[in-house]
C-alpha cells in the first residue's frame, strides 16, 4: 500500500494556490492543480494503516487508503472507480468539504497528514478530462417513481443513487436553477459552478428530470405528489439561519450571510440585481459576524467587492495552534486555521459579543457596540462573561450575521418539525 517508506521520506505538499493579488481581481477558483509527479507523490504519503482511522474521520466511509495507492501507482482509472462506489460528487467534496478524514489521519498524531482532499479532487478531474465519466442510464427500469424536494447536495445524491437503481426520479427545486447552496450560497472563488452543470448535465443524460422554479407546497401541493410517485423524498437543506436578537438589528445595512452570498452568485450568473435591493461592499466598513466557513465566504466576497476595511468577529476565544488534550486525535482537530479568504486581508477579532447597533435618523445602521467576553466552563456548558470596561464601539456600514443555522425553513406546507 503505497511507497513503503514514502510518509518518512515526502513532506506534505499544500495544494497550490493563485496569487493574492491576482485572485482578490476576479471570481476565479483560488486553488490550481497539482503537477501530476507531485500529486501521485503525496498519495505515496499514505501508509499501510493496520486500521485506517481516515475511514472513520470521512461522513462518506471514502476507500481512501486504496485510491491514494491507486494515484501513486498511476493508476487513474482505477482510481475513479473505487472513488466512486462511496462518493457520488467527489468533485465538490474535493473542492468544498473541510476534510475531516485528513484530521484523523495516523500521520496526524504528531505530524502532517496526507493530503487526502487534493488526491480526491484530482483523481475525479482526471477521469472527467480523460472522458471516462459520462452518462450511463439505468438498464432497466423498475416502474417506480420518486420525487425529490431541493436540489443540494444532499437531493442531488439521492436522485443520482435512487436513478442508478432504475427508479424514474424527479427533482424540484423552488430557485430558477439547480443547486441549491452549491448554487447560491458557494463562492465561485471555491467552486466554479460550471462544475456543478457539469455533473447535473450527466445525470439529466442519465434520465434524472429537473423541475426548477418549483415551490413544493405552495406551486405543487404536497399531497399531489405523493399522490403521482410512489416515494416522496425531503432535502431541503438547512436554511433557517441563527439571527442575532440585539437593539438596532432591523437597522437598513444588517443582512443575513446567505441574502448577501446569494446576491452575488446571481451575478456572477449574469443575473441583474435590482439597485434598491443591492447589498455591496465596496467602500464600505464591514463586519461580519460569526468565524465559521460561511463567514470566511462572505470574506473573500467584501475582498472582491473592494470594501474599504473589514473584521470579522467569534465569540468564542481564537483555537489553539495545536490540540489541546481535550482535543485528542482522531477527533476532529479544533485549531487556528487560516482560510484562503483570510490570507487576502481583514481583522480577527475572538472573545467578542455585538450588544446593540445604532443607525443614523433614516434608519441605516452607523455603529456596532461590543464588549469583549470570558469563556468558562460551568458543568460542562459554556458561558460567556463579560469584561468589565472592555465596551467598545466601532463605525460600520455594512454588518453579515454568518452565525450558523437552526436547521430546515420552519414554512411552507413542506415543513420540518
Amino acid at each position: 500500500m503505497g511507497k513503503l517508506k514514502g510518509f518518512l521520506e515526502i513532506e506534505r505538499q499544500a495544494a497550490p494556490k493563485r496569487p493574492t493579488s491576482e485572485r482578490v481581481a476576479d471570481w476565479n477558483e483560488v486553488y490550481l492543480p497539482y503537477a501530476t509527479p507531485d500529486l501521485q507523490a503525496q498519495g505515496a504519503r499514505c501508509m499501510d494503516c493496520g486500521i485506517p482511522f481516515c475511514h472513520q474521520g470521512c461522513p462518506l466511509g471514502n476507500l481512501i487508503p486504496d485510491w491514494n495507492d491507486l494515484v501513486y501507482r498511476g493508476k487513474w482509472r482505477s482510481a475513479i472507480a473505487r472513488l466512486h462506489r462511496t462518493n457520488n460528487f467527489p468533485e465538490w467534496t474535493g473542492r468544498l468539504c473541510p476534510a475531516p478524514c485528513e484530521g484523523s489521519c495516523v500521520l496526524a498524531i504528531d505530524g502532517d497528514a496526507v493530503t487526502i482532499k487534493s488526491v480526491e479532487l484530482a483523481i475525479v478531474e482526471h477521469a472527467f478530462d480523460e472522458g471516462w465519466i459520462a452518462p450511463a442510464p439505468p438498464a432497466l427500469r423498475t416502474g417506480k417513481s420518486v420525487a425529490v424536494v431541493g436540489s443540494g447536495p444532499a437531493g442531488l445524491a439521492a436522485a443520482d443513487q435512487l436513478n442508478r437503481v432504475g427508479h424514474t426520479v424527479t427533482v424540484f427545486e423552488k430557485a430558477d436553477r439547480i443547486g441549491g447552496l452549491l448554487r447560491y450560497g458557494i463562492p465561485e472563488f471555491k467552486m466554479e459552478k460550471r462544475f456543478l452543470d457539469r455533473r447535473v448535465d450527466v445525470m439529466a443524460a442519465e434520465g434524472v428530470q429537473f423541475r426548477t422554479g418549483v415551490n413544493v407546497g405552495a406551486d405543487v401541493p404536497g399531497e399531489r405528489l405523493l399522490a403521482e410517485h410512489d416515494a416522496l423524498l425531503l432535502a431541503g437543506g438547512a436554511g433557517w439561519p441563527r439571527d442575532l436578537k440585539v437593539p438596532g438589528r432591523e437597522l437598513r445595512g444588517i443582512h443575513f450571510a446567505m441574502e448577501y452570498l446569494t446576491q452575488q452568485n446571481r451575478r456572477n450568473e449574469g443575473d441583474a440585481v435590482p439597485a434598491a435591493e443591492a447589498i455591496d461592499a465596496k467602500d464600505k466598513r464591514v463586519v461580519i459576524i460569526g468565524g465559521g466557513d460561511t463567514g470566511a465566504d462572505c470574506l473573500g466576497t467584501v475582498h472582491r467587492q473592494g470594501a474599504a476595511s473589514v473584521a470579522q468577529f467569534e465569540l468564542l476565544p481564537q483555537p489553539p495552534q495545536q490540540r489541546d488534550p481535550d482535543n485528542p486525535w482522531p477527533t476532529w482537530p479544533n485549531v487556528f486555521r487560516v482560510s484562503a479568504a483570510h490570507e487576502e486581508g481583514g481583522d480577527r477579532v475572538y472573545s467578542v459579543s455585538t450588544e446593540r447597533f445604532s443607525g443614523t435618523d433614516d434608519g441605516r445602521v452607523e455603529r456596532l457596540h461590543g464588549i469583549k467576553v470570558a469563556l468558562r466552563r460551568e458543568n460542562g456548558r459554556p458561558t460567556f462573561d463579560r469584561v468589565a470596561g472592555s465596551e467598545f464601539e466601532m463605525e460600520v456600514d455594512l454588518v453579515l450575521l454568518a452565525m450558523g443555522f437552526l436547521g430546515p425553513e420552519r414554512a411552507g406546507r413542506v415543513a420540518v418539525h
